[in-house]
């Protein structure tokens, strides 16, 4: 499991998944979420714009499981 920290409220799930170094680029995280490889906190998700806050633990299909620490909402 990776520790993702973030220093805002949330992070928009395309985003996280280009912060945490998954992909180069936006329009591969776009695909993946698409695709449906991504859940959150045991839910599939396929909203890229998803807010992902402090506490949540994303799972990316055949790559890697992301917490996510930062401020407390």
């Amino acid at each position: 499991m990776q520790i993702i920290e973030i220093n805002t409220e949330y992070i928009k799930m395309d985003q996280l998944i280009k912060f945490a170094g998954i992909v180069v680029n936006g329009s591969d995280a776009k695909f993946m979420i698409a695709d449906g490889l991504v859940r959150v906190n045991g839910e599939l998700c396929t909203q890229r714009g998803k807010k992902i806050r402090n506490g949540d633990i994303v799972e990316i299909q055949d790559f890697d499981t992301l917490e996510v620490k930062g401020p407390l909402s």
